[in-house]
């Protein structure tokens, strides 16, 4: 069994931006009609998404390499050290991906790391909506030996 520790998510958070290419349309639509609520927060995105989160809200964005090119496994790795504190990842249910086993891996990640993870507008809008997003948060994480 796996011990539990605490870990805080702080008030000044940094989100992950991801979209799979049938849906970056749709996280861009998204970025932007909640534009004044990530302009308060670091954003960090995998490649191509990046750069148009980035012009799309002429806010500076950090860009991981593209997904399939290893920027999902960056974001994992982020996770795990405690960098990134919620994940906004669009990705597409009908279509098969190259690096499927990285978005498995992402995704597991997020959930073993206890941070939010919404995967659709509606799961977005809830948790950027949440009185949790101005203020500090206490998360269980699992305590490595």
């Amino acid at each position: 069994m796996t011990a539990i520790k605490t870990r805080i998510l702080p008030k000044s958070k940094t989100i992950a931006l991801v979209a799979h290419d049938s849906r970056k349309e749709e996280l861009i639509k998204w970025a932007k009609a909640n534009a004044t609520v990530l302009t308060g927060f670091d954003i960090i995105a995998t490649g191509t998404t990046g750069k148009l989160v980035e012009k799309a809200l002429g806010k500076p964005v950090t860009c991981f390499l593209s997904g399939p090119y290893g920027g999902d496994q960056q974001l994992g790795s982020a996770i795990a050290e405690g960098k990134i504190h919620m994940v906004v990842f669009f990705w597409d249910p009908l279509e098969q991906q190259a690096h499927d086993n990285d978005v498995k891996a992402l995704q597991r990640l997020a959930v073993l790391w206890n941070i939010p993870l919404a995967c659709n507008r509606a799961s977005a809008d809830f948790m950027f909506n949440s009185i949790y997003m101005d203020t500090d948060y206490e998360i269980e994480v699992p305590e490595l030996k």
